[in-house]
């Protein structure tokens, strides 16, 4: 993000791709929000002009857009090519990155460089986290006390023609567990003080295990939610002072024999991304090894359509004036966020909203720049609003003393 004038108000990185149509699309449809009191000058980027114009004529035919095209700026470059990516970001004041992910490598090494900057990087700003960042943050806000563990279940609703996910998600898990032992060397070489553990430590659940209260079986979420979470609790903790929350993620997967059917596609996964020719294996052939979910196609617009997605959570705490030392919790919440097709509907919507509370939230940001979560980013601005008014939706379900 910059603060000073330049030719665009977003760039949307890797256009051309996959999840990049989506968030082109969305774009467009904020360019002409009717709450929208001023321009929205924004541009594609990419390697192939060819390839992000088609992009850009399949998004205005797509939303009746005939001029879209004429709208929308073009810019060529490669991450190959690092002089074309320092021309791209010269032109842009938000870049919305469809190309890679931020995590925390990132932090590590260019925090301070973003902070000494004024530039606010900001990763996992789709589906993957900002649902579950924000929901702990408004479920602690929620609760008429002090919130000190939050355990979440994500459940993905699908239609008659069933659940498909572009391989491009498959190939980040693969990258992303495959590396799983430099992460643990990152981790350790960080030398971080542990965060201090507010209530009793949340226990884990098995493996598999049956959820009373959404009456099905459920397993660890795999994704980035827990690691996002805890960095942003270290980070309003530090930084804030605020009490920090334990949590955990979960994902349900219905009846036992959908529970059979992905602890055989873990267990391959699991096996397969520990060797190189394992994962170029699980690379050329997503359908098998995932048993159908992942797809070099991905989803058609029918299964897009269908698909919806919740995200439950189930707090405890205490209330006013009770100490956390010795007794026990006396509070629990629900709250849930609920919303659109999960990969290319909520994710484009959770991108652009982010990128409209950067430009118009600058107030509510850190201080100072660097390289932060969604929630350390947002948990001060108005993003939950943006969400809640674009189909991603925050509720309370229930909060009772015990």
């Amino acid at each position: 993000m910059a603060t000073e004038q330049r030719p665009f108000q977003l760039v949307v990185f890797g256009a051309s791709g996959f999840t990049g149509q989506f968030v082109t699309e969305e774009v467009a449809r904020e360019q002409v929000d009717p709450e929208r009191s001023s321009r929205l000058p924004w541009a594609v980027a990419g390697r192939s002009r060819e390839k992000l114009q088609r992009v850009l004529e399949k998004a205005a035919l797509k939303l009746g857009r005939p001029t879209l095209s004429s709208e929308v700026g073009i810019i060529i470059c490669d991450i190959a090519n690092p002089a074309s990516l320092d021309e791209m970001a010269k032109q842009a004041t938000v870049v919305l990155n469809c190309v890679g992910p931020f995590l925390e490598l990132m932090q590590l090494k260019y925090h301070e460089k973003a902070a000494d900057k004024g530039v606010y990087i900001i990763g996992s700003s789709g589906f993957d986290s900002i649902p579950a960042d924000l929901g702990v943050i408004y479920t602690r806000n929620k609760m008429n006390g002090t919130l000190t563990a939050v355990e979440s279940f994500l459940t993905i609703h699908s239609g008659p023609e069933g659940l498909s996910i572009h391989d491009g998600t498959w190939k980040s898990a693969i990258y992303g567990f495959g590396d799983q032992s430099n992460l643990r060397k990152l981790r350790n070489a960080s030398n971080l003080k542990p965060v201090p553990l507010i209530g009793p430590k949340l226990k884990r659940r098995w493996p598999v295990s049956y959820c009373r209260e959404l009456k099905g079986y459920s397993i660890p979420f795999m994704g980035s939610d827990v690691s996002v979470v805890k960095r942003t609790q270290r980070y309003l903790y530090e930084n804030l002072e605020e009490s920090p929350v334990q949590y955990a993620a979960y994902v349900t997967v219905g009846g036992i024999t959908s529970v059979i059917k992905l602890m055989f596609a873990g267990l391959f996964f699991l096996f397969f991304v520990r060797f190189g020719i394992g994962r170029q294996l699980l690379i050329k052939f997503p359908w098998f090894f995932s048993f159908g979910y992942f797809s070099k196609q991905g989803p058609t617009q029918k299964q897009i359509g269908a698909a919806s997605f919740t995200l439950t959570f189930f707090g405890q705490g205490y209330s006013q004036g009770i100490g956390t030392d010795k007794n026990k919790p006396n509070i629990k919440i629900c709250t849930q966020v609920k919303g659109p097709e999960a990969g290319y509907v909520a994710t484009p919507i959770a991108m652009v909203q982010a990128a409209m509370t950067l430009l118009n939230d600058a107030s509510d940001l850190p201080q100072a720049g660097g390289v932060f979560t969604p929630g350390a980013a947002f948990s001060k601005t108005k993003l939950i609003d943006r969400l809640n008014k674009h189909g991603i939706e925050f509720s309370v379900i229930s909060s009772s003393e015990v």
